[in-house]
């Protein structure tokens, strides 16, 4: 088993925080400009550009771009009873911890007679993106349609790239079904996003677009951000666990694997105090990697971004976390609830030996659609406020705005602009004006 890092945290040096702590894309320049590229040749050419990219990079011929509901349906019966059950299930417990954020409008007066107000209302259109490629992510689905739905949002397109059939895979087709989705296309990767921002014949514009992907899905997302609401740079899986002296090695290991097999770029982690945990961590995930189905994708994830860190003490491991800002925070530690206090970065924690990251993923309600590769300091995971869009109104009665005036237009004298100071000082005396003018 190889690992990017093995060592002290204060040993590391610049490359190894570059490689581990930064989380970067190789060549970021480089993925830049492919993902300008396959942007505009989506703008200038539209459904045939889509076709070319699902022939050249999915491997598949695509008669028609759009799933039609049918085949949603269709899967979802055909889906084994078991795992619609718990879809179906996994959707309720989503729609319940989003519903909960939904917010109240607000109104207030700040001074006599000046109230203001801010209502919030639904996005009209948005693009959910479900991964897919080395496996099927119905939970993406659910995760981004499941809060829009809550949300109010009327128009709910899906994209997600096609598998051999031309299709996504069954369980992604089921899960739009579920979920409430409105539309479905078979278009992965950087040409999906392109095509829900800008539209083509086949799919239309959306004026947002959410969920996760790899990294070309995340830098065209950054790229049309300008254009559109995007909610967080969602790429490659990662987790860093801080494992107490007390903390279980296999229940580590198992979450470190559980990370590691969704990409080889995925970025996974463990920072410990005690040099005995951190051996025995070491022989677990040794162990677990040798089990691991999709070993080769865990062992290339741990050759690139996998890390094995020892810190001085409790302090210094909580103070590392908070510089790696994690997509996925685990404490397992002896005192979860107090180490959750100085947290301040991650994207979303887990707290304790019973909670594991993969209940997250799929079925506590929470999202998991989380920033990644360290955006967490900025970005918040998606939530049912990526969906509304909020706007302020404002209400003077006579005596309010003939309060407002002169300190208004004082303002507006000193910036330099009479236009503004003569608007406010119109409504000194409304009574005055009032009388006149009858």
């Amino acid at each position: 088993m190889r690992l990017a890092y093995e060592g002290t945290v204060e040993g590391m040096t610049p490359e190894d925080r570059e490689r581990v702590v930064d989380r970067l894309p190789a060549d970021p320049a480089s993925l830049s400009r492919d993902v300008t590229g396959l942007i505009q040749e989506v703008r200038d050419q539209g459904d045939r550009a889509l076709r070319r990219m699902a022939r050249e990079l999915d491997g598949v011929e695509l008669q028609e771009l759009e799933v039609p509901k049918a085949r949603w349906t269709e899967a979802r019966e055909a889906l084994a009873e078991p795992v619609r059950r718990e879809l179906e299930r996994s959707a309720r417990n989503i729609e319940a911890f989003h519903r909960a954020q939904l917010p109240d409008d607000v109104e207030v007066e700040t001074e006599p007679g000046v109230r203001l107000g801010r209502r919030s209302v639904p996005i009209p259109a948005v693009g959910v993106y479900a991964p897919g490629g080395r496996a099927a992510y119905p939970s993406s689905v659910l995760m981004g349609v499941v809060p829009a739905r809550a949300a109010g949002v009327n128009e709910i397109i899906v994209c997600s790239p096609p598998g051999p059939s031309g299709e996504p895979p069954p369980e992604v087709l089921a899960a739009c079904s579920i979920a409430g989705a409105t539309r479905l296309f078979s278009l992965g990767g950087a040409g999906a996003v392109a095509a829900l921002v800008y539209g083509t014949d086949s799919v239309p514009r959306v004026d947002a677009v959410v969920g996760p992907g790899n990294q070309w899905v995340t830098e065209a997302k950054r790229q049309v951000a300008g254009q559109i609401r995007i909610d967080s740079p969602a790429g490659p899986s990662e987790v860093l666990v801080v494992a107490g002296p007390d903390a279980d090695p296999p229940r580590v290991a198992l979450e470190l694997v559980a990370q590691a097999e969704h990409d080889p770029d995925a970025a996974v982690a463990a920072v410990c105090w005690n040099d005995e945990t951190l051996d025995r961590i070491r022989t677990a995930l040794a162990e677990e990697v040798q089990k691991a189905p999709r070993r080769s994708v865990v062992e290339e994830a741990l050759a690139r971004r996998g890390a094995l860190l020892l810190a001085s003490s409790r302090d210094e491991a909580l103070s590392f976390s908070r510089e790696y800002a994690a997509e996925h925070l685990v404490l397992f530690t002896p005192t979860p609830r107090e180490d959750l206090e100085g947290q301040t970065t991650a994207g979303t924690i887990f707290l304790g030996g019973p909670s594991s990251v993969a209940f997250g993923d799929y079925m506590t309600g929470a999202n998991h659609v989380l920033p990644t590769a360290g955006r967490s300091r900025s970005f918040s995971s998606l939530s049912v406020l990526d969906f509304l869009r909020f706007f302020t109104w404002q209400e003077l009665s006579a005596d309010g705005a003939a309060r407002l005036a002169e300190g208004t237009g004082l303002l507006a004298d000193a910036e330099g602009l009479p236009g503004h100071a003569r608007a406010a000082r119109d409504r000194e005396r409304p009574a005055t004006r009032a009388r006149t003018s009858r």
